[in-house]
């Protein structure tokens, strides 16, 4: 686990770089003086907790956290404050934590029970997707319900390529062939992918959906997959291909092949 912690203040720099290797001594922790380094740091190591003062000059750290989770979108930010008036600001980015200076044993302990992205810090990952025999994509223990069949099917796609990103052309090859008006095809495509968004959203599933223009993937640390297990343990995997996979999709014998010579 990799943090850092950002206050151009040293004494309070000092004070929260004691309670972080007090409560967290197995973690990889850098404290800044100065947000610009923090951001080289973060730009070549990714990054799971940032603790950020607000009040800095060059770069204040409510600007910092934005562009930390455009680099990161699981990344867990605790805002330091001396006062509450930045509170909202706090809020409006879906914080992890907001602790008034000087941060407490008690409060810190706090803001980590809270975390939001709590899946980077143990085991437990909310989203599993299964993929041989039928594909089904369950969070927190339920399938999920896209307002459209094919919104899953994408879902199916992206899970298959592992983590690599899918172009919009890709997604519309797999997902119709070479049946249709493109142009249909390419509108229908915007409603799906809205309806992507929408869904995780509700779900609270934000950035598990990694998008560049024109293309998505599928966050693959974020998710617990048989298919990833498998191709990871092979024989000590909990997981057994047993030369079914996402049956229900025709694209998915392509993978197959892959698959059965593993």
């Amino acid at each position: 686990m990799n943090i850092i912690a950002v206050d151009d203040n040293k004494k309070d720099l000092k004070n929260i770089t004691d309670l972080m290797k007090s409560l967290l001594p197995d973690a990889t922790f850098a404290a800044f003086d100065n947000p610009l380094s923090a951001l080289a740091r973060a730009r070549k190591n990714e990054i799971d907790m940032a603790i950020l003062d607000i009040n800095m000059p060059e770069l204040d750290g409510i600007l910092l956290g934005r562009y930390l989770r455009e680099l990161n979108p699981f990344i867990n930010i605790i805002f330091l404050s001396a006062h509450k008036e930045h509170g909202f600001e706090a809020m409006d980015m879906h914080a992890s934590g907001y602790l008034i200076k000087p941060a407490t044993d008690t409060g810190m302990r706090r803001e980590l029970a809270e975390l939001r992205f709590a899946e980077k810090f143990n085991n437990h990952k909310r989203v599993f997707a299964q993929t041989f025999g039928s594909f089904e994509f369950f969070v927190d223990g339920k399938p999920v319900e896209f307002k459209y069949k094919k919104t899953k099917e994408i879902v199916a796609v992206l899970v298959a390529n592992k983590g690599v990103q899918t172009t919009n052309g890709e997604l519309m090859a797999n997902l119709w062939e070479d049946e249709g008006d493109p142009e249909k095809k390419t509108s229908y495509l915007k409603n799906l992918r809205q309806d992507l968004q929408n869904t995780f959203t509700r779900l609270g599933l934000e950035g598990i959906i990694l998008k560049q223009r024109g293309s998505l993937a599928i966050a693959k640390d974020r998710i617990e997959c048989d298919l990833y297990d498998w191709l990871e343990k092979g024989a000590s995997s909990k997981y057994k291909y047993m030369g079914d996979f996402m049956k229900q999709y025709s694209w998915s014998e392509f993978y197959m092949s892959d698959l059965d010579e593993f």
